[in-house]
């Protein structure tokens, strides 16, 4: 495929899954922030790696790919979709660390995730090296000066951090099964997420700052006259009818009265332009700072086929599951203690997820990660060692029944790990010349 077939392709997959093509025409708030910088747009771009897999493009080692190493997937799984959420949702207090966004979960090979985590890594420290050199820019940090990214061979040396903690973890839970009853919930110091865990405790419900900085804090106004969500650019309100249908549609899912209703403008980036709505619930009447802790805000988001199913539909039955029931059923699989809230509806000819925004949801940006004033190989270690273990008590939870998928797991990788990587790193020079063609074809009109 030479680079206008290559273009073509790629407009042609981000057009079929956003609805628009990513020309210069493009108003679309997604297509812009993936020409931010080649980890923006893999972030974007899912549908992508999964037509490179099913055409050969990304060769994944036959070893890894059989179906006795079929799990429960995240589908979408990179450097920032791993982050601090509270077991159950808004209705618990333990903070954990683990994959935190399940758009595109399905039955699949565990490979997949990996894969996709290791080409998000590569490009991470691209993006540091890009962020340090002037070539592509930051919100993280006020002042670049005196920092630097890890090292090519210490992006290496990260990768098979990520995939040796996995295999680890796979043999401990062979050994004991009780092993997948693990959390991360505390790092010593020095790890570069304990800061992330201590400002997510300030957040939480008892926390130092959880009326400032929860996510329920700033998004709700205290007002005498009830509890409501604060006017921001980011929050659009509803003409009547609208809102009465949202009201009508899901008060039936959670536990106290709707409060107030917004619809929630740029939110993510994979799913950035999908319609989604907050909730504020809360007992009828709230109207103080008292009442604020028994209250949450609810999330009702649009959900569409998960990324890997367009090419490969048939791999299992429960892929066939309407989009935002597989998410659901995948999300309750994989974590110990699933958000009590979460559920499925079908409403307005859509399929929509309902979940808790969690209060002390945080995350490292990769750019937090991977820009250091000396360290920076050693903190990308650390932090994709708490990944790997963190993605196989995942994929270890989906399937309690045995340790058949465990022990066939890490045979696999210490066979194939190496070989794992180094189509990842390939791939992710793969990524940076399609957001090459990307930007091209964005400013030349398509």
């Amino acid at each position: 495929m030479d680079d206008g077939e290559r273009s073509a392709w790629i407009a042609a997959e981000i057009a079929r899954v956003d609805g628009i093509a990513p020309d210069a025409g493009s108003h679309s708030a997604k297509h812009a922030k993936m020409a931010r910088n080649p980890y923006c747009f893999l972030r974007g771009s899912a549908q992508l790696i999964y037509g490179d897999l099913a055409s050969g493009a990304l060769h994944l080692p036959q070893g890894l790919t059989h179906p006795a190493l079929y799990s429960a997937v995240v589908g979408d799984c990179h450097m920032s979709n791993f982050g601090f959420v509270t077991e159950k949702g808004s209705h618990g207090r333990h903070i954990i660390f683990g994959p935190d966004d399940f758009d595109d979960a399905c039955i699949g090979p565990a490979a997949w995730d990996l894969a996709r985590f290791v080409t998000s890594l590569f490009l991470s420290c691209e993006l540091a090296a890009g962020i340090a050199e002037g070539r592509y820019t930051t919100d993280e940090f006020d002042d670049v000066a005196g920092l630097a990214p890890p090292e090519p061979d210490e992006a290496l040396a990260g990768a098979q951090a990520f995939v040796d903690r996995y295999i680890a973890i796979c043999d401990e839970v062979t050994i004991d099964p009780a092993v997948r009853r693990r959390t991360l919930d505390d790092f010593a110091i020095g790890h570069p997420l304990r800061r992330f865990l201590k400002k997510a405790r300030k957040r939480a419900i008892g926390g130092a700052k959880f009326e400032r900085k929860s996510s329920l804090g700033k998004a709700v106004a205290i007002d005498p006259a009830g509890l409501r969500f604060r006017d921001r650019r980011r929050y659009r309100r509803l003409d009547e009818p609208a809102e009465a249908a949202v009201r009508a549609a899901f008060r039936p899912y959670v536990d106290d009265a709707i409060l107030d209703v917004v619809r929630r403008i740029g939110q993510g980036t994979g799913s950035l332009d999908l319609p989604r709505y907050y909730l504020l619930v809360g007992p009828e009447g709230a109207a103080t700072s008292a009442e604020l802790t028994m209250c949450q805000v609810v999330e009702v988001k649009q959900q569409r086929r998960a990324a890997p199913l367009h090419e490969f539909p048939d791999l299992d039955p429960r892929n066939t599951l309407g989009p935002a029931h597989l998410t659901v059923m995948i999300q309750r699989r994989v974590q110990r203690e699933p958000d009590l809230l979460l559920d499925q509806a079908d409403w307005d000819g859509e399929s929509w997820l309902v979940r808790s925004r969690h209060h002390a949801r945080v995350s490292a940006e990769p750019e937090e990660i991977c820009l250091s004033d000396g360290d920076a190989g050693i903190r990308l270690a650390h932090y994709a060692q708490a990944c790997g273990e963190a993605l196989a008590l995942a994929h270890s939870r989906a399937d309690n029944r045995s340790v058949r998928f465990e022990t066939a797991m890490g045979l696999a990788l210490r066979q194939d790990g190496a070989a794992l990587i180094e189509a990842a790193r390939s791939y992710a020079e793969r990524v940076i010349a399609d957001w090459e063609l990307y930007c091209a074809m964005r400013a030349s009109g398509g």
